[in-house]
């Protein structure tokens, strides 16, 4: 392969995605006077918050050459945790630490079934989707838990000069998980499990426990998203969370993060969020359906794969 050709494909799979979302704002601006505004800005980050956070864990999932389809029923039951511990009077910081302690040990069961049990990442977070969901649903019956202080609300409601909470916490994240994955051995090991997962092991890494822990971390951001739309909705429903596997994953691969592993990054990833909550948002300001609004959606995630396909250097 031609030095141009490696140049452009890298190029490619860098600037590809930030290009896009300017592109779709630079359209939608054009359609919608109401779109470019401050205050539509701060409302698109708000409402994209929930997926970006859940897609750090995918992230992180998908780079290791995993799929992880139980995010959205963990994000629901930890949601169930924090709620009924607030309702029983723990106190708010116990509270959420038993729902981000939940969301982490139920991820390391993902990770363990896989790695340890050698079963197809597919089918075990596929199971664990239908478990978590069932024990949310047994927990309370079937019925929402309501009803919490605004103290605890403050953390989704409130602001910091002006910036809404929630995209503080996401920036935060996102911040911390880049760091991990960009400069710290376990982040190096992530990406050695996905690129070649035999070499990595013969090369002395653990490879089963970091893919435990991999998974683990994908739980653990299901259960910070959690936290943030129980907070924001004074709610927490057994039923939340229906789909967010989907919207993760479509933010992660628009973002660039191949799905064959290996390669990806929590930057892209952000990007990929965006893109779809400015997609959305722009579509429900020109007053389109939310039938066509799935159809466009599912257009994208088809054309990002096709792309990734496409930019992929071809590995020896």
């Amino acid at each position: 392969m031609s030095g141009w050709v490696r140049w452009f494909r890298g190029a490619g799979r860098r600037f590809g995605t930030v290009a896009g979302l300017m592109v779709l704002c630079a359209i939608l601006w054009t359609l919608t006077p109401h779109f470019l505004t401050v205050g539509n800005a701060l409302n698109v980050m708000e409402q994209t918050s929930i997926n970006a956070i859940v897609a750090v864990g995918m992230t992180y999932v998908i780079i290791s050459g995993g799929i992880d389809l139980s995010v959205g029923s963990l994000l629901a039951f930890s949601g169930i945790v924090l709620a009924e511990g607030l309702k029983a009077g723990w106190g708010t910081p116990l509270a959420i630490a038993a729902a981000l302690f939940v969301g982490a040990v139920t991820g390391v069961a993902n990770g363990a079934g896989i790695a340890f049990g050698r079963l197809p990442p597919f089918i075990m977070t596929l199971g664990m989707m239908s478990v978590a969901r069932g024990a949310a649903l047994l927990v309370t019956d079937g019925r929402p838990v309501s009803g919490f202080s605004p103290g605890f609300r403050s953390l989704a409601t409130g602001q910091a000069l002006g910036v809404p909470s929630p995209i503080i916490f996401t920036l935060a994240m996102y911040a911390g998980a880049h760091l991990v994955l960009s400069r710290t051995r376990f982040g190096r090991y992530v990406y050695g499990i996905g690129g070649n997962e035999e070499a990595t092991r013969l090369s002395g890494v653990a490879v089963r426990f970091h893919k435990t822990m991999v998974y683990g971390v994908s739980g653990l951001a299901s259960a910070v998203a959690a936290l943030l739309l129980t907070a924001r909705l004074n709610t927490a429903q057994p039923i939340a969370g229906i789909n967010y596997e989907l919207d993760a994953i479509a933010a992660t691969v628009i973002g660039g993060t191949s799905l064959s592993g290996g390669e990806g990054s929590l930057g892209g990833t952000l990007v990929g969020a965006l893109t779809m909550g400015v997609l959305r948002n722009g579509l429900n300001l020109l007053g389109v359906s939310s039938f066509l609004q799935q159809l466009v959606i599912g257009v994208v995630i088809i054309g990002a794969v096709l792309t990734d396909a496409l930019f992929k250097e071809k590995r020896p």
